[in-house]
C-alpha cells in the first residue's frame, strides 16, 4: 500500500511541476506590442488624442519583445537620437518598407522610430522607446556589489536623460520568482 501511495504522489508532484513550468514560461515570454493599437503606424491627424511616445510610455519594454508595425505607403526607419530629433531620414540605422514590420528588441536602452516619408516624422509620426534593463533575482547581499559596466552600444542612444517613460502594463518581474518557489515548495512536500 507504502508503494501505491508513492506512486500517487509522485504522479501529482510531476503533474504539478509541469504545470508551474507552463506558466512560468507563459510569464517569462516576449510580448509582441502593436505600434499605436488600433491607431496603426501612420501619420497623425489632429483628432488623435495620444501621441506615439504617450502610448510608448504607458507599457514596458524588455529584452525580446517586438513591435509591431503596420501600414500602408510608408515605412519605419531606425534611427539615432540627434535624426530623431531633426527627422533626418537620409542615415537611418535600419529601414523597413514591407507595411508589415516586426522589430525585436536585442538590448536595453533607447531606441528611436521615424517615419521615412516626407513631412510624416515633424507631422508626429516618430516613436522613442525605453527598453528595460534585464530583473535581477538574487538573494540579499550583506554588502553593496560595484555598480555594471556600461552596456555596449549597438546602433542607439542608450542615455535615458531625456524619456522616462511611466511603467503600467505587464506582469510583475517577480511572476517567475513566484513560480519557481512554489516549484520548490511543492518539491519538498512531496519528498
Amino acid at each position: 500500500m507504502g508503494s501505491t501511495s508513492t506512486v500517487a504522489a509522485m504522479n501529482k508532484f510531476l503533474f504539478s511541476a509541469l504545470f508551474l513550468a507552463s506558466a512560468a514560461s507563459i510569464f517569462a515570454s516576449a510580448f509582441q506590442f502593436e505600434v499605436g493599437d488600433e491607431m496603426g503606424w501612420r501619420k497623425p491627424t489632429q483628432k488623435d488624442r495620444e501621441t506615439y511616445n504617450e502610448w510608448a510610455a504607458q507599457n514596458r519594454f524588455h529584452i525580446g519583445d517586438t513591435l509591431h508595425f503596420n501600414y500602408a505607403k510608408d515605412s519605419v526607419l531606425v534611427v539615432s537620437a540627434a535624426d530623431y530629433e531633426t527627422c533626418n531620414t537620409s542615415n537611418p540605422i535600419a529601414k523597413f518598407e514591407d507595411e508589415n514590420t516586426v522589430y525585436e528588441f536585442d538590448r536595453p536602452g533607447l531606441f528611436y522610430f521615424i517615419s521615412g516619408q516626407p513631412g510624416h516624422c515633424k507631422s508626429g509620426q516618430r516613436l522613442i522607446v525605453r527598453v528595460m534593463h534585464p530583473s535581477q533575482v538574487s538573494a540579499p547581499e550583506l554588502a553593496p556589489s560595484p555598480a555594471p559596466a556600461p552596456a555596449e552600444d549597438s546602433g542607439g542612444d542608450s542615455d535615458d536623460s531625456g524619456f522616462l517613460p511611466k511603467v503600467s502594463s505587464g506582469f510583475p518581474d517577480s511572476a517567475v520568482s513566484y513560480f519557481v518557489t512554489a516549484f520548490a515548495g511543492l518539491f519538498w512536500a512531496f519528498v
